[in-house]
């Protein structure tokens, strides 16, 4: 595999004109020069100014598909390796501005599974002294939610932060039952079966999953899927 990485303020080092000495109205051979073999880039596109710290990775192994997520406070953009020059330059901002909003999302619906969780917690299992220590989404390919009971930890997965609060909340349950039993046997179904929409909620399930195995792999890496 063959990766090529461009670190933010060194893709331009082809599209800046070199300092040059010259007189007014006047442009000495050096700047003619310059002007012949370079006029095709004038008018390539340029960044904002305002875009965050950001790294893009091209990829022999992705030939359409494109992915950006933070990793270390930093922006990464995945792209095909024979992507244009102008073609990155272009979809560098649209790509920040997915992660972006995506983080502005998190942020706003974290309020949600907080609120839902204690208001599970205290209809359906009141009996349950073990409280999370935190709920985050998170990318999932295969889950709907974890949770790990050593730390008391739950992520739900952020392709269902769109979902009916209802579906989001019935996959809540499930992970907040784990914070006390860690297997799904008769015990953990007894819990389960408190929630009043569970059977909708696992309609819903079924059908978002048969919905998402017909898109293309390559909208859900656009989306920020891994």
């Amino acid at each position: 595999m063959s990766v090529e990485n461009y670190i933010q303020g060194e893709i331009f080092g082809d599209s800046l004109p070199p300092l040059m000495e010259s007189t007014p109205n006047q442009p000495t051979p050096r700047a003619r020069s310059f002007q012949r073999r370079r006029s095709p880039l004038t008018s390539m596109p340029r960044l904002p100014d305002n875009l965050p710290p950001f790294r893009v990775v091209r990829s022999t192994r992705r030939k359409k598909s494109m992915n950006a997520f933070r990793a270390n406070g930093l922006i990464e953009i995945h792209i095909p390796d024979r992507m244009s020059r102008r073609q990155e330059l272009e979809i560098i901002p649209e790509m920040i501005a997915l992660v972006l909003g995506r983080e502005l999302r998190q942020r706003a619906s974290s309020e949600l599974l907080e609120r839902l969780a204690t208001e599970l917690l205290a209809e359906y299992l009141p009996e349950f002294s073990e409280r999370p220590s935190s709920i985050q989404w998170k990318p999932m390919r295969d889950r709907w939610g974890s949770c790990t009971t050593l730390d008391r930890t739950i992520r739900i997965a952020e392709k269902l932060a769109t979902a009916p609060e209802y579906v989001i909340a019935g996959v809540l349950f499930h992970e907040l039952i784990h914070l006390r039993i860690p297997d799904h046997g008769e015990r953990f179904y007894e819990l389960l079966n408190r929630h009043p929409e569970r059977v909708r909620v696992e309609a819903y399930l079924a059908g978002f999953e048969a919905g998402a195995q017909a898109i293309p792999e390559a909208i859900f890496e656009r989306e920020g899927e891994s």
